[in-house]
C-alpha cells in the first residue's frame, strides 16, 4: 500500500474519529445526567462503538464489514478505554479537570494507538505483503499487473 494510501486511511480515520467522538461526547454528556461520570462514560463508549465499527469499515478502510471484524473489533477499542478511562480518572480527580472537557483530552491521547490496532483488525496483519512476500498493493484489491502477470495475459489474449 502506497504512503498516500496510509494518508488518506489516516484523515478518513480521523474525520471518523471526529464523528464517533461527537456521538460519544454527546452520549456522555446526556447520561451524565443520571450516572456518575464514569458510568456514563462507559455507557457512552459501548454504544457509540457499534456505529463505529460500521463507519471504520465503510468510510475508513473500504471494506466490507464481517461478523469476524465485528467480534474483534471492541480489541480496537480496548486501548482506547483503557487510555481514556485512565485519563478522565486522572484529569477529573487528580488534576481537578472538569468532568465535561475530560474525556475529549483523554481521547487525543488514545488515536494513534487506535488507528493502528483498528487497521491490523480490519485490513489484516499482512494487509501490505502480496502472497509471494513482495511489498506492494493488497492482493484482494486490483494493482497493477507484474512482468510475468502481463506476459500471461498477452499470451492468452
Amino acid at each position: 500500500m502506497t504512503r498516500t494510501a496510509v494518508t488518506w486511511q489516516v484523515v478518513r480515520f480521523g474525520l471518523v474519529g471526529a464523528v464517533n467522538t461527537g456521538t460519544y461526547y454527546g452520549l456522555y454528556l446526556l447520561l451524565g445526567h443520571w450516572l456518575p461520570y464514569i458510568a456514563a462514560h462507559v455507557a457512552a463508549f459501548a454504544l457509540s462503538m457499534v456505529g463505529s465499527f460500521f463507519l471504520t469499515s465503510y468510510v475508513t478502510y473500504r471494506t466490507r464489514p464481517t461478523w469476524r471484524k465485528f467480534l474483534l473489533f471492541p480489541l480496537t477499542n480496548a486501548a482506547n478505554f483503557v487510555i481514556t478511562t485512565a485519563g478522565v480518572y486522572v484529569l477529573v480527580d487528580l488534576l481537578g479537570v472538569d468532568t465535561r472537557y475530560a474525556p475529549l483530552l483523554a481521547a487525543a491521547a488514545a488515536i494513534p494507538v487506535t488507528f493502528l490496532v483498528s487497521r491490523t483488525i480490519m485490513l489484516g496483519p499482512d494487509r501490505d505483503t502480496r502472497r509471494d512476500g513482495s511489498r506492494g498493493q493488497p492482493v484482494d484489491h486490483p494493482h497493477e499487473p507484474t512482468a510475468v502477470e502481463a506476459s500471461v495475459n498477452e499470451r492468452t489474449r
